[in-house]
């Protein structure tokens, strides 16, 4: 584990997150964070963009794929409900010896590294977390841990985001908050191109027929004004593949194509709800009308 001394203390620092996250299509996307993190002058500051869209849309790969792009160390700290000052910033921790020991939060490590920190889901958190950064989020570029009695100082190459989901299990952030995380930039759902690519890069197990079948499912669920994402159709694919092979027949493609149905019907319900499995009824049923099956 990396250690830094900061005011003669001794901090332990969390390692960089190193995880398959793979963003696909919508470039103009890494275009805006990227755009957002850019410092143009002696004077100027990078922004902290917040990435706002339905679960499941691709906020935090977006996020990671941009800090990787930029060559930097990518620091994901999934935020929640409990999320305390202290789990922001440092926390004092015993060691074996019975001494104690402070560890370097995700985002702190970032601002020492020259890093990139994501704050995964961060209207989770409330108010009085989001206040111990507002002093890393403008001019100052620092943190102050009350625990470890130091401040914090952010190198320059530190660059910090949020995702945030717009659903009802959130908090409501103040101005002074929101006034520092700037630019906000919207995911929305893709494109059925751009999500026929996410779905092939994500699932090259895959055939084509299934994809489409998966990509159909999304687009007419995104018309109606689903909350249904790619991941969730992912899901949705992976697991009935699982118990197509884990079936272990022998069939003929009319027989395969019976049971991809069925099992598709049977994981949207299980995954999601009994309304997304009525989306592949009446897909697959439309279908056999046309050909005549």
């Amino acid at each position: 584990m990396e250690k830094v001394v900061i005011e003669g203390v001794e901090l332990n620092l969390t390692q960089p997150d190193d995880v398959p996250l793979k963003w696909v299509g919508q470039p103009e996307l890494v275009t805006q964070v990227l755009a957002a993190w850019m410092v143009i002058g002696d004077e100027d500051l990078p922004l902290n963009p917040r990435l706002v869209g339905k679960p499941g849309v691709g906020k935090t790969t977006l996020a990671y794929h941009s800090g990787r792009m930029m060559k930097r160390p990518v620091y994901l700290f999934q935020a929640t409900m409990d999320t305390r000052p202290e789990d922001l910033i440092v926390t004092p921790v015993i060691s074996e010896m019975g001494k104690v020991r402070y560890m370097a939060s995700p985002v702190v490590s970032a601002m020492i590294k020259g890093g990139v920190a994501v704050i995964d889901e961060g209207n989770r958190m409330s108010e009085k977390s989001w206040a111990s950064l507002a002093p890393l989020m403008d001019s100052r570029r620092y943190v102050e841990s009350v625990v470890a009695g130091i401040k914090i100082r952010a190198h320059n190459d530190f660059r910090l985001c949020t995702t945030m989901n717009d659903d009802a299990s959130t908090f409501e952030l103040p101005e002074y908050i929101h006034s520092r995380l700037q630019p906000q930039i919207f995911i929305d759902f893709p494109e059925r191109e751009d999500e026929l690519m996410i779905l092939k890069s994500n699932l090259p197990f895959a055939d084509d027929e299934v994809l489409e079948y998966i990509v159909d499912f999304l687009q007419g669920a995104h018309e109606a004004d689903e909350r249904y994402s790619v991941r969730d159709g992912i899901n949705i694919a992976r697991y009935a593949l699982k118990r197509l092979v884990e079936s272990g027949e022998k069939m003929t493609a009319v027989r395969r194509r019976a049971r991809i149905s069925q099992y598709m019907k049977e994981s949207a319900d299980m995954i999601l709800d009994p309304n997304a499995a009525q989306y592949f009824r009446e897909l697959f049923d439309g279908e056999e009308e046309e050909t005549g099956d």
